[in-house]
This record gives structure tokens, sequence and C-alpha cells, in this order.
């Protein structure tokens, strides 16, 4: 079992099952959303994730059908979630252990901060793969 949090704590969550392969996505709106260079993510199958305690996640729109979650308390991003998936996509700064995958690829490459330079050589795509 997998475990996260919010900065604040009160938004608490487990993962029972094993999730994909790190993303890292460096769209606008992630670049935004997290105030950093690129949000690194993984799927996570519906059935396996579970919020735990009373903590609850506000969500927003941030892209037609495309909704972010996250603690109302302290701003955390938990995960999106796109309509019509079987999947969350978990924002891995979440987490509070280590989920045992490998990275993948950056997307959304094409939109990458200008200050900020790939320095890996995992595969790059300049939009979503």
């Amino acid at each position: 079992m997998i475990q996260g949090s919010c900065l604040c704590g009160k938004v608490k969550y487990t993962i029972t099952g094993r999730p994909g392969a790190i993303v890292h996505c460096h769209c606008q709106t992630c670049r935004k959303a997290h105030g950093a260079a690129f949000s690194s993510v993984s799927a996570v199958a519906d059935e396996d994730f579970y919020l735990v305690g009373d903590g609850e996640l506000k969500s927003f729109e941030s892209s037609p059908g495309k909704y972010r979650f996250f603690c109302p308390e302290c701003g955390t991003q938990i995960y999106a979630k796109r309509d019509n998936t079987a999947h969350i996509i978990l924002r891995l700064g979440s987490l509070d252990d280590d989920p045992a995958v490998a990275e993948e690829k950056h997307i959304w490459v094409s939109q990458r901060a200008p200050w900020y330079a790939i320095k890996n050589t995992l595969p790059e795509y300049d939009e979503f793969d």
C-alpha cells in the first residue's frame, strides 16, 4: 500500500494497486497549477485510490472535461481526473511513500518553461503521447 497526503495533512489517501510509469508534464496548465517547471504524474486505477480520514477535496475544471482536485486548506494538488476515464492522474509531489515505478517520458515539451532545460535521456514529446 502506498500513502500520500497534502501539505497541511488534512487530506490523506492510500493506493492499493501499482501506479503507472512516471510522466513529467510540461504543459502550461500544469506549470501554472503547480508553480513549477513541470508536474510529475502517474496513472492510478480509480478502484485503487482511496481518500482516508475526514479530509475533503475541492476541484477546478482546468480545461474542458479535466478536473484538478486539491486540498481547500493548503492548496496541494492531489490528482486530476478526465471525464470518461477509469483512472486518476496522481500528482506525485503529494506522495509520502516511494511508488516504486520508473520515469518514462516528458510530455508537452512544446510548452516547456523557457528557463528550464531537460537534462536526462528520457523520451521527449511535443504534446501528449
